[in-house]
């Protein structure tokens, strides 16, 4: 390992939360298609996951370690663990045969970036790592910029340098967003579709996507962007819309809140199982060729719809309980977000597995089962914080 860089991160292991449990990728093991490769399939290969505590970064590591890789994940030094969703697939370090392995460094740090490129001599490298609520990116804007955008920048300039130094060639993968299109110039929306983004998360996204693309086109890097739709999931954040519904409804029906508070119901999404995706990530660096595919389902549901369903699956009527609340409206907003994935189809073998229905049942389960939990705890005794 180079002077300065940095050793295997040791967390202490915590027991996984059960809630875990129902939302693993869909099916007990990816599905394999026949795609073009250039690696040598006898080599274990090497991935580094920025993101990786988030949630398409645990899927992914999940995938990825299915697949016999050595996977190292980036995360932010901080004093209190952030590590929740990767638990279940840490392994100590003092472990032999490990497969996993955390490193603390970050996306704004450029020398933390180039260090632990490489320490690690990925084969892959994944761009995960950002400010990635929209809302809050505009109470956050240089943030999420510092972040999304000139975080992608250093990584791409940490992978540059290391091919020119080390002559090894490196497959890149950048998180572009849906959000980059804004206010929509045709529906569906496709890799061609022009960018009109209406957030400084969307703008931000839109610099990475386009420096991912001019570090393509300039020095011959293999890299791919994929402009993922809205893509959710158990593990999703509690502030983003979807959990936050599916967490209130079932907090509700066990008596734990009252109300929920919500903004604009009549947006509308084009939204899929964040298990799903990360394979497409994975089948982006395994082409021949690097290339920008749309990431969706084709099909748009608004906001208005989903609470229904979430709602109406445990027998609840939503105008009894969901407030409307302005702050939560942006000060721009996206009205319709539609997908186009026949490019990833066609290039890449891939479909979406889990339909809308699939993954309000997979989101209302495991959320119940948190709920269930805190009832319990509540009949003991224990004083339990409020819902919104």
């Amino acid at each position: 390992m180079p002077s300065g860089c940095f050793l295997p991160l040791p967390i202490p292991f915590r027991e996984t939360p059960g809630a875990d449990t129902p939302d693993r990728l869909s099916g007990d093991q990816p599905r394999t298609h026949e795609h073009r490769m250039n690696t040598d399939q006898t080599k274990q290969r090497t991935a580094l996951i920025t993101g990786i505590t988030g949630q398409d970064g645990s899927y992914l590591a999940e995938f990825l370690l299915a697949k016999d890789y050595q996977v190292h994940g980036l995360i932010r030094r901080s004093s209190t663990f952030n590590t929740r969703r990767i638990d279940h697939i840490y392994e100590d370090i003092h472990e032999r045969g490990r497969h996993l392995t955390l490193h603390y460094a970050d996306i704004t740090d450029a020398n933390s970036l180039a260090c632990l490129i490489r320490a690690i001599e990925p084969d892959e490298v994944y761009n995960l790592a950002a400010q990635s609520h929209v809302r809050v990116s505009f109470d956050m804007p240089i943030f999420t910029a510092e972040t999304a955008a000139m975080g992608a920048l250093k990584l791409l300039e940490a992978v540059r340098e290391y091919e020119k130094n080390q002559g090894k060639r490196v497959r890149y993968y950048q998180a572009s967003s849906s959000e980059m299109y804004g206010k929509v110039r045709e529906t569906p929306q496709s890799e061609e579709t022009p960018f009109h983004p209406r957030s400084p998360y969307g703008c931000a996204k839109v610099f990475a996507h386009w420096a991912t693309v001019n570090y393509r086109e300039s020095y011959d890097m293999h890299c791919s962007c994929g402009i993922l739709f809205n893509h959710e999931s158990p593990r999703r954040g509690e502030t983003f819309v979807t959990r936050k519904i599916t967490r209130a409804a079932c907090r509700i029906k066990l008596g734990l809140q009252d109300k929920l508070y919500l903004g604009n119901l009549d947006a509308q999404r084009d939204w899929g199982f964040a298990g799903d995706y990360v394979e497409a990530m994975w089948l982006m660096l395994q082409q021949e060729q690097p290339d920008d595919y749309v990431i969706a389902t084709g099909q748009s549901t608004s906001v208005r719809d989903f609470l229904q369903r979430v709602f109406s699956s445990l027998d609840l009527d939503p105008d009894q309980h969901v407030v409307i609340d302005p702050r939560y409206y942006r000060p721009a907003e996206v009205d319709l977000l539609l997908g186009d994935p026949s490019r990833a189809k066609e290039h890449l073998g891939w479909t979406p597995k889990v339909d809308l229905d699939g993954l309000v049942r997979m989101m209302v389960d495991s959320d119940m089962e948190l709920a269930r939990r805190e009832e319990t705890l509540r009949k003991a005794g224990h004083a339990l914080r409020g819902g919104a």
